[in-house]
């Protein structure tokens, strides 16, 4: 009935929206000259063969993903697979990045901490907000929604609760589930609908199952009062009329002068319908069964049993008579009717023409849970996106940073380019208050400027963004002017930050941009000294060896930073080079992984979708039945080898792309490579492709794992196990319960999960993890006998990881020789091996540690334990200076709680207490529950105290 009402409701204008596309920096011109590998590069390369790429052909299938001709293999030859030359060194550019980054974030971590301790319980929220922005500028995506929760947790109003949860759920991307609708509630409160829509301050609850199933008290109220509303109207229960039409309202004027005081002073004031027993009513917008309606409030003030079309009448009366409580009714009540984006469209302005406050919230609520399909439809985007309609929701209470924020990072990641995007940050710039707001504004619009080739706005916009206190902006600021023609301008401004501040790996990268030869290789070094994490430095030197005709040398610099950090532009380089070379099944490798980590990605200048490259290599690579498949990802899993592992199932899942196991090994494969939010996508692909209920809840359960949801985790599991025993569940229940501190009982009950896992079917790869995990479980509780079993039992199926946890028994029965040999056959076997080498520098002396702990920085500088030993190490021999340059170093581009609490341990044996606050502080903003930490935090601030008494 609501759905038939509605439709006969207003319709919405439509607003064009605009998109662009984003290409990447290669090189578009014809071949270049070099040698290396099976032939010359000059006999390899064509020129642009137009006809063979059909660009837009394949552009306009970007969305829904490309598919081959059935049946049919190119006819192609190797020079045909590389069309567009070699990248060259001139296009190649590091990304500015679009967030706050700050000059030291050690420091900028500690003010943030200290504000969120010593301000009001109200003002919370806003400081976890900036926290989210702060975080959102590092690598793990878990402390951003960590921080998202606490801000939703201690939101005050409807507007924030709704603009937070939205975003939190758009943060597990159910928006790709199948089965799962917009309104649908996760079970507590934290996100619940109808929980964001309740004001009020109450962070206890936050976590409370949700009240979405019960039956509203008030509908039922309503229904049962509403027999004696209609018989309550008759004309001897009223001391007056209105008069609409032909029509007469019986009403008693005392509850009608209570409704609010225009009422009052025109029913019992001065004014000659004071005197009337009559008012003619006709000229107020209000049709007779409206005012009836009107009549039933003022005696039992409310109005669920009236259809929408009375309360939108109601509504407009209450604005024009002021009549408050009418208006929270007839508000309340509407914004329970919304359910989905039909309800919201038709609704939303009659709730900003009538400033319905909860209206607008229920409204709003759907449009931001329909996110990111939303910020392609033109009606919703006509309500966000110019300064009128922020005005207009600013008047109902609904405008916010928090609000454009959440929309203008979407509409990044969705079109940085589009105008929706600008339009978006413009409004974001509106609502910006605070100084580190205007800084995220102006510094993200001068990144979009940039990208959109608007060089003198985006220069403004950097300028801006400086002149608030951004100092990363200044490197856009020299950017923008290199872009304009000002190179040595832009060189003047990085040398100027260099000088001013703390260098940084980023300032020097920048700076290499603007010179040439011997000085930008120099600088590239020193960046890479400073940062290691930073790619363009390796991509330009990769590139520069391809110049030179060094194409094994190319291989082996872009190595290097794959070995820790995997991207599809990295990985894109690698298979360039390999084709190069003729080395087909390696450059195949390569686009299969980079295809799993973004499958619409487009390859040589954006020319060539990934998928056609696939087709075109693999008529020169040996053909794999799928049961080839398994046995290479068998061989593959079993030495580490990740990139590898991925291909496979890249190519397995090829062939059948409805299966969720692969599905899974590949989200767990990404896992491992730290790509959180590919691994996320292949999570939820291989729930919509579960063929089961039992199998479907696992996936669900670890969705709700990796998202920071830990107790709905274990509830899919039980339920999993409840509709069927299997490897999956138990495991999940295992994992889930596992990351806690455990005491003895709750291990054990850890380890009967496990040993029911492993009494399940499933096949060597799993059960070799499980067996891992269990001998892990055992050496907690000091059982190494059946630990080494475990151990044993995994290494029996090639679960080469179990060489780890062999050599920790080892270690603990006093074997170190034999704990050393264990590590040494794990860095033998497996290709990934930085955690191997670090592992093994426990089980020797220190020399051979230090040496060991060397290549594993080498391998992998995200590694903080070598940091962190060779920190002790220079501390035990009382070089205290060299110890905190040594933490320092490695906190200037990983910021690890850890680290800080070495280095604040460091700083108070020292007697340097304002610095051991701030390592503290800084620490316990990326873990407020580090023990250590906190129990380290006491003691400098009790000093402080004392010197200041």
């Amino acid at each position: 009935m609501q759905h038939n009402l509605f439709t006969t409701m207003r319709s919405l204008k439509i607003m064009d929206g605009c998109k662009g596309t984003q290409v990447y920096a290669f090189n578009p011109s014809g071949p270049n000259t070099g040698g290396g590998g099976g032939g010359g590069v000059g006999d390899k390369l064509l020129n642009h063969l137009q006809d063979h790429l059909r660009v837009n052909s394949i552009r306009s299938k970007l969305n829904r993903g490309f598919q081959a001709p059935p049946n049919t293999a190119p006819n192609v030859v190797p020079e045909n697979l590389l069309p567009h030359g070699l990248p060259k060194t001139d296009l190649l550019e590091p990304r500015i990045e679009p967030c706050l980054k700050s000059v030291d974030f050690a420091e900028t971590l500690a003010d943030v901490y200290r504000r969120i301790e010593n301000c009001s319980q109200f003002e919370k929220y806003k400081v976890y907000l900036e926290q989210c922005v702060i975080f959102r500028g590092l690598s793990d995506p878990k402390l951003f929604r960590r921080s998202l929760r606490s801000a939703r947790q201690h939101a005050v109003d409807v507007h924030m609760k709704v603009v937070l949860a939205a975003w939190l759920r758009f943060e597990r991307r159910e928006d790709e589930l199948i089965g799962y609708s917009a309104m649908d509630c996760c079970g507590r409160n934290l996100e619940c609908p109808k929980a964001s829509l309740v004001s009020g301050y109450d962070p206890e609850s936050i976590y409370d199952s949700c009240s979405c199933s019960r039956t509203p008290r008030e509908e039922v109220d309503d229904e049962i009062l509403m027999g004696h509303e209609e018989c309550s109207t008759s004309e001897e229960d009223g001391d007056m009329s209105f008069c609409i039409g032909d029509e007469e309202i019986r009403c008693v004027r005392y509850n009608i002068a209570m409704l609010s005081r225009p009422f009052k002073a025109m029913l019992y004031g001065g004014f000659k319908e004071s005197r009337w027993e009559k008012i003619n009513f006709s000229q107020n917008g209000i049709s007779a069964e409206g005012m009836r309606a009107v009549v039933i409030f003022s005696r039992i003030k409310r109005v669920g049993s009236f259809d929408p079309h009375t309360v939108l009448e109601l509504l407009s009366l209450a604005n024009k008579f002021c009549c408050e409580e009418m208006k929270s009714a007839c508000d309340a009540h509407l914004a329970s009717l919304i359910c989905d984006m039909e309800d919201a469209m038709l609704l939303i302005e009659y709730g900003l023409e009538e400033t319905a406050y909860l209206l607008v919230a229920a409204c709003l609520q759907v449009f931001l849970r329909e996110l990111p399909s939303s910020i392609h439809t033109p009606n919703v985007m006509r309500i966000f996106c110019s300064s009128e309609a922020r005005e207009r929701l600013a008047m109902v209470g609904h405008a916010s940073f928090a609000l454009y924020y959440f929309l203008s990072q979407i509409a990044l990641d969705e079109d940085m380019k589009s105008n929706t995007t600008v339009m978006l940050l413009e409004r974001l710039q509106e609502c910006a208050v605070e100084g580190w707001q205007k800084q995220l504004a102006s510094h993200q619009l001068g990144v979009v400027m940039l990208e959109r080739k608007e060089y003198k706005d985006a220069q403004n916009w950097f300028e801006a963004a400086v002149e608030v206190g951004h100092v990363y902006s200044l490197v856009g600021v020299a950017r923008a002017k290199f872009k304009r023609g000002h190179k040595y301008s832009a060189y003047k401004q990085m040398n100027s930050l260099i000088s001013d501040y703390t260098p940084a790996g980023w300032m020097y990268q920048e700076r290499s941009i603007y010179c040439c030869g011997k000085e930008k290789m120099t600088d590239l070094k020193t960046a890479t000294d400073l940062d290691p994490t930073l790619s363009y430095p390796y991509k330009y030197r990769a590139v520069s060896l391809v110049e030179e005709n060094q194409l094994g040398a190319a291989i082996s610099e872009i190595n290097k930073i794959i070995g820790f950090k995997v991207s599809p532009d990295c990985l894109e380089l690698r298979a360039w080079f390999s084709i190069v070379l003729e080395d087909y099944e390696g450059a195949l490798r390569d686009v299969r992984a980079l295809l799993t980590l973004d499958p619409n990605y487009m390859m040589f200048d954006g020319k060539m979708h990934g998928d056609y490259l696939v087709e075109l290599l693999r008529p020169h690579v040996q053909q794999w039945s799928q049961a080839d498949c398994w046995m290479q990802l068998y061989d593959r899993w079993s030495s580490v080898d990740d990139i590898g592992s991925l291909a496979v199932v890249h190519h397995m899942l090829a062939n059948d792309p409805g299966k969720s196991l692969l599905r899974f090994r590949q989200s767990l494969l990404l896992l491992r490579l730290n790509c959180q939010k590919a691994a996320m996508r292949s999570l939820r692909l291989a729930r919509n492709y579960s063929t089961s209920e039992h199998e479907r809840l696992v996936y669900e359960g670890w969705i709700f794992y990796d998202t920071g949801h830990r107790e709905e985790a274990l509830a899919r599991a039980e339920e999993s196990i409840s509709v069927q025993r299997s490897f999956e569940a138990f495991f999940l229940k295992a994992y889930a319960l596992a990351d806690s501190s455990l005491n003895l009982e709750s291990s054990m009950y850890v380890i009967q999960l496990l040993e029911e896992a492993l009494r399940c079917p499933s096949d060597g790869l799993r059960k070799g993890q499980a067996l891992n995990n269990l001998g892990s479980v055992y050496v907690d509780c000091d059982k190494l006998d059946l630990a080494a079993d475990c151990y044993t039992s995994a290494l029996n199926i090639k679960h080469t990881r179990a060489h780890q946890g062999l050599a920790r028994v080892y270690h603990l029965k006093n074997q170190r020789k034999a704990a050393y040999d264990e590590m040494t056959r794990l860095i033998d076997k497996a290709q990934n091996n930085a955690s191997a080498y670090e592992k093994r520098s426990e089980y020797c002396d220190r020399d051979m540690a230090k040496s060991d702990l060397i290549i594993a920085t080498q391998l992998d500088p995200l590694r903080t334990y070598p940091y962190r030993y060779r920190a002790a190490v220079l501390m035990d021999d009382h070089k205290e200076n060299e110890a905190i340059a040594e933490l320092t170093r490695a906190i200037a581009f990983k910021l690890d709680v850890q680290l800080l609490h070495l280095r604040a341990a460091f700083h108070e044996s020292m007697g340097d207490y304002i610095s051991t606050t701030r390592d503290c502080e800084a620490a316990l903003c990326l873990d407020p529950s580090h023990a250590d930490t906190l129990e380290l935090y006491k003691k400098p601030r009790e000093q402080i105290n004392e010197q200041q008494k």
